[in-house]
């Protein structure tokens, strides 16, 4: 494989080369926050949902935070190829006056998710008892629950600091709360590495879940009391789960987990902290599609999209470059469907290890 790229934990890469590459291996389904560094993988979601999962019977428990749920939702969706190839055009073409106000992008952020979602996405996704989508977002707590900027500045500088010691340290200002169509019987319903409460997604308070997991501070507001949930002002849920160091299941069945990188970063705030690496034991039953260092040299701009770009180019020039690397993302979907019907790349698939990374 050219394109793409397969790291597999020792359980995972035994299984699959056993047995191949298999929907039914799997029981989870990971989506990691990272803005529009996910149009690279749009093409590999695009096949995921309408051929790889298509035919899925049996529960399959997704989690994502930021974009990263936003794409766990199109899934549940009764067609999940229309929501996630809307998701990506209306989050490509996304305009802003010259100097954009928090609550101007707030706007946009909540009516293109509602363009997304249609008339009917909301209770699909809340009723779907096959994918069983699980939303990440982030609370704040105590005197900074708050949408003041120079509260938010305070938390989020002390937050950095403290977490250079210990990401521990992050539920001294923060709670992850996991809104779920499971509610309590979700299976990461009893987190412990961080300050954490589960919370249940329905058709009432979805779009506001959906909104506060991609609210990044100071570009978005937060979400204020989302009902069902405890009180106070909800986040980005990269904060605490930029990519995720979670055990996510603990059965001898596989998680999938499509990402932009071959880097898996914990917290948000763990960006430069190169020695904080998640768990490797939580890996072993993982396998991490990434696209190759060679595809992302041939991308337009020869990297990965990311917010930067909003400042890097024009409208027009970022929606062109944005754009191409969506329809070059189709390159992972021809390799992945080849990996699945016909065996190829199996033995191309790399063991997965943090200690070079």
């Amino acid at each position: 494989m050219a394109s793409l790229q397969i790291y597999a934990g020792a359980t995972a890469l035994d299984k699959i080369q056993q047995k191949g590459f298999r929907q039914e291996l799997f029981k989870v389904l990971v989506g990691a926050s990272g803005g529009p560094k996910w149009f690279v993988l749009v093409g590999l979601d695009r096949y995921l949902f309408g051929e790889f999962f298509k035919d899925r019977t049996s529960e399959l428990f997704t989690v994502g935070s930021s974009v990263g749920a936003w794409r766990m939702c199109c899934l549940a969706m009764k067609d999940p190829v229309k929501g996630i190839e809307r998701l990506a055009h209306l989050y490509s073409y996304e305009r802003y006056s010259a100097n954009p106000t928090v609550r101007e992008v707030t706007d946009s952020a909540r009516l293109m998710l509602a363009k997304v979602l249609g008339p009917d996405g909301v209770e699909e996704i809340a009723n779907n008892t096959t994918f069983r989508t699980h939303v990440v977002a982030t609370r704040s707590k105590g005197i900074c629950s708050s949408n003041l900027k120079w509260l938010n500045a305070f938390r989020f500088c002390a937050s950095a600091i403290l977490n250079i010691v210990s990401r521990r340290s992050l539920s001294i200002f923060f709670e992850r709360t996991l809104f779920s169509n499971l509610h309590i019987k979700s299976p990461w319903a009893n987190l412990e590495d961080i300050s954490s409460s589960v919370a249940s997604l329905n058709k009432n308070n979805l779009v506001d879940i959906m909104v506060a997991s991609g609210s990044i501070p100071f570009l978005l507001e937060g979400v204020k009391d989302i009902s069902g949930a405890k009180k106070g002002y909800f986040w980005d849920g990269g904060i605490i789960d930029y990519h995720f160091d979670w055990h996510f299941h603990s059965g001898s069945d596989l998680v999938l987990y499509p990402h932009f990188s071959a880097q898996i970063i914990p917290g948000w705030f763990d960006k430069l902290l190169k020695w904080r690496k998640v768990k490797e034991e939580y890996l072993d039953n993982v396998v991490l599609l990434t696209p190759s260092a060679e595809f992302i040299a041939s991308l337009p701009g020869a990297k990965i999209p990311d917010r930067k770009d909003f400042q890097r180019y024009s409208y027009d020039k970022r929606v062109y470059v944005w754009q191409g690397v969506i329809e070059k993302s189709a390159e992972l979907a021809e390799e992945m469907k080849a990996l699945v019907t016909q065996g190829k790349g199996i033995d191309s698939i790399k063991p997965i290890s943090l200690r070079d990374r």
